[in-house]
């Protein structure tokens, strides 16, 4: 099932020759990380004290990011005891956020556990998805069982970004690593594309042989020849239209949008 946060539009239903682009992020990481509160915290600025640890669904939401627009879809996984039946996620998501509790060492070893899977995934299919490592409960710093260096050393491990965020508190925080996940998805669709080959056009024959030139002698300096060739001019081959993330503008007042309307999340409590 998936559910849809989204803001009021005006003027009805967008064009559809300007879809927005789309960024899929699977959210992954042990029982009581706190997945669910940072899906949540993102998608409506609130916090969640409460909710069913079995439940797995995925939200939708129309973010802006860099001043592009884009659908970033959620999906907030509810694996039982760490990894197990990946394929739903390791083939929909374009990015992945592994989460821990800063509060609880169990589920820091568990995220290398889920590490080791997306590296595996992205050696088998030779395509790397962004990797971002979270720290979560930065307000629990006086029951920290992980040191943020620890945090930094497992990313390090696995070529992946790390922050420290707070479901319950930082709402910036909480966006700027969903946003980042976006950009990360970008680069490296940027960096994956390929080199547009070039070729080369004569404007003017070239003689077989080269001409030499000799310069004139100047304060008893020793002449010196230079062989001329005739110029040629370089040219791109026009490539072939490629698919890009960047979408057109949308006319949307976005300094006065609405806050997100929560419309179905069962088993959260609200605050």
């Amino acid at each position: 099932m998936s559910s849809m946060f989204s803001k009021p539009r005006p003027g009805g239903e967008r064009p559809p020759q300007s879809p927005l682009a789309e960024c899929n992020v699977a959210i992954l990481g042990c029982r009581g990380a706190g997945k669910s509160a940072l899906t949540v915290k993102f998608l409506t600025k609130r916090f969640i004290s409460e909710y069913d640890p079995n439940l797995e669904d995925t939200y939708a939401s129309e973010e802006l990011v860099d001043q592009q627009p884009v659908l970033l879809k959620v999906m907030d996984t509810a694996d039982q005891d760490g990894p197990g039946n990946c394929e739903r996620y390791l083939r929909w998501a374009s990015a992945f956020l592994v989460v821990y509790s800063i509060d609880d060492r169990k589920s820091f070893e568990g995220c290398q556990r889920y590490l080791e899977v997306l590296a595996l995934h992205a050696r088998g299919c030779q395509r790397r998805c962004p990797v971002l490592l979270l720290g979560n409960k930065l307000d629990m710093e006086q029951y920290r069982q992980v040191p943020a260096a620890e945090g930094t050393s497992l990313a390090s491990r696995f070529r992946c970004l790390f922050y420290e965020v707070s479901a319950c508190q930082d709402f910036a925080g909480v966006q700027h690593v969903f946003h980042e996940a976006v950009r990360e998805v970008w680069r490296q669709a940027e960096q994956s594309l390929p080199i547009r080959p070039l070729f080369i056009t004569e404007e003017h024959h070239c003689p077989p042989v080269a001409t030499p030139v000799a310069l004139p002698t100047h304060h008893g300096l020793a002449s010196c020849t230079f062989n001329t060739l005739s110029t040629v001019n370089y040219k791109e081959i026009p490539s072939v239209a490629q698919a890009k993330l960047v979408t057109v503008k949308s006319s949307r007042a976005q300094s006065k949008r609405k806050a997100p309307t929560l419309t179905l999340l069962k088993g959260f409590k609200i605050f």
